[in-house]
């Protein structure tokens, strides 16, 4: 274990001592906090958490270690990691390497020994900010200097940075039921591995791609993916998405999916305080009156009415799901005369590394498609 002095300074000046884990050096970012006691190798490699430096809630995290199995992208993405209590010794079979060597190995920084309770508690208070952790500067007042001319996450427009650079494949599990064309804006392996799972073809596109690259695949059905960023930031997509929506394809957006489908839809999205973040957050299933317990990460959110309709160009937007903690959107679906034509939620329903509540929106999103198909068969034979 690293005992090297380490030094973090947030935005407003809070300052809070500890030791070197992981790679030594500097780093910045918008400084979180995630409440999931588990699952930290998934938390570091989801690219939604990029430009961020993360806060562990849980005092004693690298327990279990790291494997080769449990990564959600091709690398670790956080900006840096803030830890209270690391293990000393990683103890789980399935272990490769520890967690400080990881991080090491991939120059994230981070930092150890810090009353995490303390600091998870004025984010609380005060919001999501940024942040600077450094082994190299002592000095408080110098490295506050850095952490204000360092880059804020409002306005920031962050798909292009960690979405595939080509396009590729993941085949169906089995029978072949759907091709469903997915945008990486910083997917999760998980999110393709579980629509393959129930016979989709799933066809993982740059964040970038075209209408007519989407149409080439003939899929029958769009996903957007979770990822980081503002989506006020973030328009190409969003046009796509009107087009999508234009020509009748049945969508299903998740996280950053959800916030962009509500743009499409007219709505507006706000940064929340300081976020959601972790595998524990309560969530209503408004169509149904169900209640899961889901995992999170985003800082922004849909500013959609709770209550009512909303009459878009493509049909009737309500919000289908609210978070029970503090009222946010969850969720949104479209409608017409027909019935459902689209939906998204804002939180993880792949879930890796759980909870698994949510795993019911990729049946629904199959049932969208498979009645899609039937009606435009139905119309087709009418004519």
């Amino acid at each position: 274990m690293n005992l090297k002095p380490a030094l973090m300074v947030l935005e407003d000046g809070r300052t809070f001592r500890g030791e070197a884990f992981g790679a030594e050096g500097e780093t910045f970012g918008e400084a979180v906090f995630s409440t999931g006691m588990s699952g930290y190798q998934e938390t570091l490699t989801d690219p939604s958490y990029h430009r961020q430096v993360v806060v562990m809630t849980a005092p004693h995290i690298g327990n279990t270690g790291m494997n080769d199995e449990d990564p959600e992208s091709r690398r670790i993405w956080v900006a840096g990691y803030v830890v209270r209590d690391p293990a000393r010794v990683p103890s789980n079979w399935r272990s490769v390497r520890s967690l400080d060597d990881e991080l090491k190995e991939q120059g994230v920084v981070g930092i150890s020994g810090v009353d995490t309770r303390a600091l998870t508690r004025h984010l609380r208070e005060r919001g999501a900010m940024r942040v600077g952790i450094s082994t190299t500067e002592t000095d408080p007042a110098a490295l506050l200097l850095k952490v204000q001319q360092s880059a804020e996450m409002a306005g920031s427009n962050l798909s292009d940075a960690v979405t595939t650079p080509e396009a590729y494949v993941v085949p169906a599990v089995g029978e072949k039921l759907f091709t469903v064309a997915a945008l990486d804006l910083g997917i999760k392996a998980n999110t393709p591995r579980m629509m393959a799972e129930r016979g989709i073809e799933v066809h993982v596109l740059p964040a970038t791609a075209s209408l007519d690259e989407v149409n080439a695949i003939k899929p029958d059905g769009l996903f957007f993916s979770n990822g980081p960023g503002d989506p006020a930031a973030t328009t190409g997509q969003v046009e796509l998405l009107k087009a999508a929506l234009e020509q009748g394809l049945p969508y299903f957006g998740i996280c950053f999916g959800n916030q962009l489908f509500g743009r499409a839809l007219g709505f507006g999205t706000y940064k929340l305080k300081y976020g959601h973040r972790g595998i524990n957050q309560p969530v209503m299933d408004r169509t149904t009156g169900k209640v899961e317990v889901t995992a999170h990460n985003h800082g922004f959110a849909v500013d959609a009415p709770l209550e009512g309709s909303t009459t878009t160009p493509y049909g009737e937007a309500t919000v289908s799901h609210i978070n029970l903690n503090d009222d946010c959107v969850e969720g949104l679906e479209l409608r017409d005369e027909r019935g459902l034509k689209s939906f998204s939620v804002q939180y993880h329903p792949e879930a890796a590394a759980g909870p698994h509540d949510a795993a019911y929106l990729f049946d629904r999103f199959t049932q969208l498609m498979a009645d899609n198909i039937a009606r435009s068969s139905a119309a087709t034979k009418g004519a």
